[in-house]
């Protein structure tokens, strides 16, 4: 049985990915030091909890985090421990270094020690696409320049060069994926789909960024989970996968086929309305990644199209109310990122 172990997977990717290796019939080590988008609601129907073991810690821990990585003996270990709310960087860009780079670095030290007993275990970097910045014209490569816009994005562009650099210079068995725009079950509503979704079931306006026009390439979590499991067991160490969808639509876009889908199933109040409010500073333009390495290395294509994601997601929110409950209502509702 293959044992891997999860960093960050209370979160959403991570725990989408936890209950995809659970069905997979991998044994799960969970680590998570759960800050505010950490949730236990997310893990409360896992299948094979005999595999399954929930450790509390945070990645900057490097001598507990070896602990665990020689007690447990994980043949991979997926690090989804980040922040990643582009408006709180905004706001607190300190937290995105401690986390993603300090911890980062924290975590690769620990990892590094681990390989000399397990030389065959790997780590995979899970990062994003908008280390490329902003994209005006066709999709980033793998080995194209980073520009990063923001604190969050910049924080990720130099936790991924900490990887690749400790592959390069201390041999360890490292991979850096960069995936577009991820939605999907449990996700927490300061996303813009949770959080639409949120404003729908409550009857609340739809507030969007600017005009709307902000192009983003989604991905349904689940496809970025298969590829990254895909990713572990085929990829090449050293190297950087793109994960995307090749499916680009702006903001306004979503929200209007978010409102159709929802109106398929619930009746929709009158106060449900496009509300465009301030941007975000230096709010990037587009986003699109080249995906096509991972489809010929690996044989990867998503499987999910947007509209039959954004159904199972809606459905999802709308049967799991509690979600919200256990989230505090200020993380929902105040607007952030707006500090000069």
């Amino acid at each position: 049985m293959h044992k891997v172990l999860v960093t960050g997977g209370l979160g959403f990717i991570g725990s989408n990915l936890i209950h995809m290796l659970l069905n997979k019939k991998f044994k799960v080590i969970n680590i998570d030091k759960v800050t505010y988008s950490s949730n236990f609601y997310n893990l409360k129907s896992i299948p094979g909890k005999k595999n399954y073991k929930f450790i509390k810690c945070d990645i900057s821990n490097k001598k507990k985090i070896y602990d665990i990585f020689k007690k447990y003996k994980p043949n991979c270990i997926f690090n989804l421990a980040a922040e990643t709310h582009v408006d709180r960087s905004i706001d607190s860009p300190k937290n995105f270094i401690d986390s993603n780079i300090v911890g980062v670095f924290s975590l690769l030290e620990s990892f590094k020690k681990y390989s000399k007993t397990n030389k065959k275990a790997k780590l995979i970097h899970v990062s994003t696409d908008e280390v490329f910045g902003d994209i005006k014209k066709g999709r980033s490569k793998e080995h194209d320049g980073y520009k990063p816009s923001s604190p969050y994005s910049a924080s990720k562009a130099a936790s991924d060069h900490l990887v690749f650099s400790y592959v390069r210079t201390f041999k360890i068995n490292a991979i850096v994926t960069n995936c577009s725009n991820n939605y999907g079950p449990r996700q927490h509503p300061e996303k813009l789909i949770p959080k639409l979704i949120y404003n729908i079931i409550k009857d609340k306006n739809l507030p969007i960024y600017g005009k709307g026009k902000n192009l983003r390439e989604w991905i349904f979590v689940e496809d970025h989970c298969d590829a990254l499991i895909k990713i572990y067991q085929k990829g090449k160490v050293g190297e950087f996968y793109n994960i995307g969808s090749n499916y680009n639509i702006n903001n306004l876009v979503v929200v209007k086929k978010l409102l159709s889908t929802s109106k398929k199933k619930i009746k929709v109040g009158k106060n449900v309305k496009i509300k465009f409010i301030k941007d975000r500073p230096g709010h990037d333009m587009r986003y699109a990644i080249n995906s096509k390495k991972l489809k010929r290395k690996i044989n990867w294509i998503p499987k999910t199209n947007f509209s039959n994601g954004l159904k199972k997601t809606f459905l999802w929110y709308l049967k799991n109310q509690k979600y919200y409950s256990k989230i505090n209502k200020k993380d929902i509702t105040k607007r952030i990122g707006i500090k000069k």
